[in-house]
């Protein structure tokens, strides 16, 4: 087996981290390809000295790849969805971070659970992506259009509210007047939209989620969509522009700007393994029915 290696950083902390899932991944006959920046940076830090391949961008990614491996936590898990893209290679998170919610393997489980990768010992769950349909400019200003949590718009320089004129499948919604507005797919359903108000939705469903951020308005609240409509917002406010993500990557946009979300044509696959399912880590890290009568 195969397995490609990435993380954003290397701290010296994750030392043990790395020194044991290369040791677990060759004691089991499998063989590691390093991102090129982060080898490079394991090389400087002598936590690694045999000689390994590397990758640099989505193309470099050999279709006989079987695993990606983020190291890091939900932010990296994030890139690595942008570095898997549409070759549908199955991505494990080591968590490295701090909550770890989509990076949930703990460095303690890294002996136990990597194994199960060579006994076929775990499913799939398969996230959708939003995508940036039509950006601004006729250039995106993106690198990726694709999201795995969620995309947002919100006001950049100002205190002032902006207002969003939001459309789903050419039919007339709402005007949001509001700090911004999120668009999130079921994963990032537990992200910046729950810490808006928005609901928890488990992974499989096939829905999308329109959540305002701190609406000026009593009747406005998150509202689920079926996830095959497409949501076409204007922005307008008192500052010239406004701030448009896709993910953790955010760009300046000019006002007057129509944004289009809609699914992307193409699914990422994470590796769940049946000690750490959805409902597992929804219960072990944001305490769901947290009850002392429990």
């Amino acid at each position: 087996m195969k397995f490609a290696i990435y993380a954003q950083t290397y701290k010296p902390e994750n030392r043990d981290i790395i020194e044991q899932l290369i040791h677990v991944i060759e004691q089991n006959s499998g063989t590691l390809i390093f991102e090129k920046d982060y080898y490079d940076i394991l090389l400087k830090e002598s936590v690694i000295e045999q000689q390994y391949n590397t990758f640099t961008n989505h193309n470099d990614l050999e279709e006989n790849i079987n695993f990606f491996v983020s190291i890091g936590g939900d932010g990296t898990m994030l890139r690595a969805a942008n570095f898997v893209k549409s070759k549908n290679i199955p991505i494990i998170g080591i968590n490295a971070g701090r909550l770890g919610y989509l990076a949930n393997v703990q460095q303690q489980e890294i002996e136990a659970l990597i194994p199960s990768l060579f006994s076929n010992a775990y499913t799939l769950s398969r996230r959708t992506l939003l995508e940036l349909k039509n950006p601004a400019q006729e250039t995106s200003p993106f690198d990726i259009n694709f999201a795995l949590n969620e995309i947002t718009i919100s006001r950049k320089n100002t205190a002032s509210m902006i207002s969003i004129v939001t459309h789903i499948n050419e039919e007339f919604l709402a005007t949001y007047w509001a700090d911004g507005i999120i668009i999130s797919t079921p994963t990032g359903s537990t992200g910046y939209s729950l810490s808006c108000g928005g609901p928890i939705i488990t992974p499989d469903s096939n829905c999308l989620v329109i959540t305002p951020i701190a609406p000026h308005n009593l009747t406005t609240r998150p509202l689920i969509i079926n996830d095959r409509s497409t949501i076409k917002m204007k922005i307008d406010g008192r500052e010239p522009q406004f701030l448009l993500s896709v993910d953790s990557e955010t760009r300046a946009m000019d006002n007057e700007t129509i944004i289009e979300v809609a699914l992307a044509s193409h699914t990422v696959n994470m590796v769940e393994f049946p000690e750490i399912t959805f409902i597992k880590t929804l219960r072990n890290k944001l305490y769901w029915a947290e009850d002392r009568r429990n």
